[in-house]
């Protein structure tokens, strides 16, 4: 009965391929000009075969005292049994750009909706959230800030050591570019990655194209 008990469990903790902070939440500063303009957070829930991934972004960049720059998203993943299978989000940018998404598997495809209107895409097909490293191994993923469909680039730049709260982490380096969509204000930004031997990720940057490419850090908070 033990041999079973441990067989479950063991089946249990392995179900979802990327990790699930002890805690049930992993949180990031957003960081530009060595300023804190924002945070970046992503909280697990399970019930059962049930896991919600819930991720909230929300950013201000104020000039003497006024703001002069503002971004919100907010998203819901819904996975059973360690698959994808529903999205709600919404994303508001700083200029009046507003888009609410959706998407849900049904029968042999995925049904989305966002920036380009109704979409059917692959079953399979993932959600960009960096935490789930393998979005990095797919050929295309579903943009949850804009809801579109972008084909990606990953280049493995091997191990680098960083340093995240005071302390020395050995990560695996990542460069990330994905396909740009005629819709978009500016091009798609290029991304590094750094995810560390659990495969969490621990940092990630871009350069933000609408703000004089000013580099922008998420680095982990907690």
């Amino acid at each position: 009965m033990k041999k079973y008990l441990l067989l479950l469990l063991l089946i249990s903790a392995n179900l979802y391929a990327f990790p699930i902070p002890k805690d049930g939440k992993a949180s990031f500063d957003v960081i530009r000009k060595n300023k804190v303009i924002g945070s970046h957070e992503i909280t697990f829930a399970e019930n059962n075969d049930v896991l919600l991934v819930k991720t909230n972004i929300v950013v201000e960049v104020k000039v003497l005292f006024i703001s002069a720059y503002t971004f919100a998203h907010q998203s819901t993943e819904t996975w059973i049994n360690g698959d994808f299978t529903k999205i709600v989000a919404h994303s508001d940018f700083e200029d009046e750009r507003e888009y609410f998404i959706k998407g849900q598997d049904n029968n042999d495809s995925f049904l989305a909706s966002g920036m380009d209107g109704k979409l059917e895409l692959d079953k399979n097909i993932l959600p960009s959230n960096f935490w789930n490293i393998d979005v990095l191994k797919q050929k295309e993923i579903f943009d949850t800030q804009k809801g579109v469909v972008r084909t990606i680039d990953v280049e493995d730049l091997g191990y680098e050591e960083i340093k995240v709260n005071k302390e020395n982490i050995k990560c695996n380096k990542f460069i990330f570019n994905a396909s740009s969509n005629p819709k978009d204000k500016s091009p798609f930004p290029e991304y590094t990655l750094w995810y560390d031997e659990n495969d969490e990720l621990m940092k990630f940057q871009f350069k933000d194209e609408g703000r004089g490419k000013k580099i922008i850090t998420i680095i982990r908070s907690n």
